[in-house]
């Protein structure tokens, strides 16, 4: 993890487990529309970018806060364009800056589809375990009713953030592993660090589409190994991990896509998730020339995590 200039904690704050719900969640979430701009209902707007920021409706990531996150209410957020198109959700680029000043970070912005768009196609059995305090709901994402998968990807959402913030807050003290900083949720809209050429606004490469050399790639997989040892003693497994939720950004491994975060003891899918995890990274090193014994590494993670 990088160190930042830091702010001190607030105190006799407890910190919630990624399968907590957030009462507050969807009433954010009707406060903005994330996949547009809504030039004409706002007539406050500013005169650059697309909108004023909205940091200050925002459930914001950990502290300390790194340095470089642009939280003043001058703020204007600038939409560059897309990222990344996927099945549940959508990355774009956003630029946050004051305007006639330097003051400026990319985001990454995750906006997981509308309940009619989305394809959460195989989320059963990652949900197992995540709990939701009401009953109606419950029933409500067990019937799969409009308004239940409204609170599903709400659930993905929420869990993206909380795991990432946790793995930010967790990471001195459990070993090594690099996350995208979660700026900032509302709703169904995500904020992240944007990793990759801030200059020419371009993303870091997966580590699907490397063809790494010997040294590196085994400087990659015993980068891969401290980050699933950190999700282990955190209790997690990524629950879909493969090369393609992997960048690779000066040197660095990078751990992505995190909406399907399990418990590896409260799900009862967990070990069998972490292990397919495991073999999916396995056979891409396998594949390049670094064989690892995935039996042996599953074994040691889920004794890491306190499953016997």
């Amino acid at each position: 993890m990088r160190e930042h200039d830091s702010e001190p904690a607030p105190r006799g704050r407890s910190k919630r487990r990624f399968d907590d719900d957030d009462p507050q969640f969807l009433k954010r979430a009707r406060h903005r529309t994330p996949v547009a701009f809504d030039t004409n209902a706002d007539v406050d707007r500013p005169d650059t970018g697309d909108g004023w920021s909205t940091w200050d409706n925002a459930l914001h990531g950990p502290l300390p806060r790194p340095s470089w996150v642009v939280t003043e209410l001058a703020a204007v957020d600038t939409e560059l364009g897309i990222l990344k198109t996927g099945k549940e959700a959508d990355v774009y680029l956003v630029r946050r800056g004051i305007p006639d000043t330097a003051r400026s970070c990319l985001l990454a912005a995750k906006r997981y589809r509308d309940p009619d768009h989305r394809m959460f196609h195989r989320d059963a059995g990652y949900l197992e375990g995540r709990r939701v305090r009401r009953s109606r709901e419950m029933r409500a994402m067990t019937g799969r009713t409009s308004f239940g998968r409204e609170l599903i990807a709400g659930q993905w959402a929420s869990a993206e953030f909380t795991a990432l913030s946790r793995l930010w807050e967790v990471a001195s003290s459990y070993g090594t592993i690099t996350v995208p900083y979660p700026v900032q949720l509302i709703g169904t809209e995500l904020m992240l660090e944007f990793v990759g050429d801030a200059e020419e606004g371009l993303a870091a490469p997966r580590l699907a589409q490397l063809r790494p050399e010997p040294v590196e790639l085994k400087s990659l997989w015993e980068q891969l190994m401290d980050a699933l040892m950190v999700l282990a003693r955190a209790g997690l497994a990524h629950g879909d991990l493969s090369p393609y939720n992997l960048l690779v950004h000066d040197g660095r491994l990078i751990v992505i896509d995190l909406p399907q975060v399990v418990d590896v003891i409260a799900n009862p899918n967990g070990p069998a998730l972490l292990a397919r995890d495991v073999r999916n990274v396995t056979s891409w090193f396998a594949a390049r020339g670094l064989t690892q014994d995935h039996d042996a590494v599953t074994r040691q993670l889920l004794d890491e995590a306190g499953v016997r």
